[in-house]
């Protein structure tokens, strides 16, 4: 990487979950004092309505419960502690920021509030139960903190991803100026030629995609369009996408990445 004036956008994925349990707000926190660009969350739908975030469809990797995220109300999973599994974990469990749900609700008051440009990546996740009142839901949120019509000097951007097409049509088709991001894990047909769906303008593809199709990235550049890739976690993988000049790395380890970034 011989131009110092290229430097991509890095995104802390769910917060950034290698120092800290993913998507608790302290894990946000961290991320944005170490200087992230832009913050990375996927959101699910409670019983009762609520868009919270959660990776896993299950409850039983991130937290102390068990079932299906959809099938709890807020009140349920807000019993749960969502820090003990992770080897970061403080001893003190009095401490909500490690283990307490979040709400993206409550993650865009803290962006809101942060006194900084921050750029907030929100992934939904599919298949779900509700399907597109998922989409209804974040455009609504996103219509409520103002942030639904993207504004070039404001210091919240928001991008959707997914990794279902139908998902981005249900974006562009309820808040058109918000940017999104389809998200790549296998090569799906037309993909490979620059293709993206329902006017997505970024693609995001996984590095181990990024990897086994080396054409995918550039391709993706003689279209004009952006590239995202995650999760960008080890330096021979951040070498690649650095040679590739893509515009965002998704990382479960900002700091890493930035320090790396600061020394070329």
């Amino acid at each position: 990487m011989n131009d110092r004036s290229y430097r991509p956008l890095v995104f802390a994925h769910r917060g950034g979950a290698d120092e800290l349990p993913e998507h608790t707000l302290a894990a946000y926190l961290r991320a944005l004092d170490a200087g992230a660009d832009g913050l990375e969350c996927d959101v699910r739908l409670t019983r009762d309505g609520h868009l919270v975030c959660v990776h896993d469809r299950r409850l039983d990797r991130t937290s102390n419960g068990r079932g299906l995220v959809s099938s709890k109300t807020l009140a349920e999973l807000d019993a749960l502690n969502f820090g003990s599994w992770h080897p970061a974990y403080p001893a003190d469990d009095d401490v909500p920021d490690f283990s307490r749900l979040l709400t993206l609700e409550r993650l865009l008051d803290v962006v809101c509030s942060s006194g900084r440009r921050v750029r907030l990546l929100i992934e939904t996740k599919h298949p779900s139960r509700y399907g597109a009142e998922v989409e209804r839901r974040l455009v609504r949120m996103l219509r409520k903190y103002g942030l639904a019509e993207p504004q070039p000097d404001a210091p919240v951007q928001v991008t959707v991803m997914s990794f279902a097409a139908l998902a981005l049509r249900r974006i562009r088709a309820q808040a058109p100026a918000l940017p999104t991001v389809y998200l790549l894990e296998l090569m799906p047909p037309g993909v490979g030629r620059g293709r993206l769906p329902f006017g997505a303008r970024t693609a995001g593809p996984g590095i181990d995609l990024v990897r086994t199709r080396p054409g995918l990235l550039p391709a993706m550049r003689a279209a004009g369009h952006q590239t995202y890739v995650w999760t960008v976690n080890e330096l021979p993988d951040l070498e690649l996408v650095l040679e590739h000049r893509v515009d965002g790395v998704i990382t479960d380890r900002p700091r890493f990445v930035l320090e790396h970034l600061g020394g070329v």
